[in-house]
């Protein structure tokens, strides 16, 4: 029972590690897509670039101590909780969200985007709204099957 908890513990600290850096990114491309200056918005590529090459690694671990997590857990277990199925199909939703960030990242470096600050605005709250469902799931752990 101590190595799932301390499996647990290591799952939740990477997660919010990553969700504080997935918080962020979305909020520096809207800085970056508002601004007019050519100085800082170079400063914001390099924000960018060194943030989401920062927090992948906890969105790595996130995931590895997930699928732990179920394995220890055992196939019956995973079987018949429907509720971690919703939760891994939204949390497949957010490494989706995360991969599209690089997308983001490469246009803005190319001096690509097309995107408005309303829009990073919007992209800024899904990853929000996501993990509050997962939070709810992961608690309450409603049965729906």
């Amino acid at each position: 029972m101590t190595t799932i908890l301390w499996i647990k513990a290591l799952h939740i600290a990477f997660m919010v590690a990553w969700f504080a850096g997935i918080f962020y990114l979305p909020r520096l491309f809207v800085y970056h897509a508002e601004s007019d200056s050519k100085e800082v918005q170079e400063q914001l590529k390099i924000m960018e670039r060194r943030l989401l090459f920062f927090i992948t690694p906890f969105a790595i671990l996130t995931l590895v101590f997930g699928l732990a997590l179920i394995f220890l857990m055992g196939s019956q277990w995973f079987i018949h909780s429907g509720w971690l199925h919703i939760k891994l199909v939204l949390v497949a939703a957010l490494y989706v969200y995360h991969g599209y960030c690089f997308k983001l990242l490469a246009d803005f470096k190319n001096d690509k985007n097309t995107r408005s600050g309303k829009f990073y605005r919007v992209f800024n709250e899904l990853p929000v709204l996501v993990l509050f469902a997962v939070i709810i799931l992961a608690i309450l752990k409603p049965v729906f099957w």
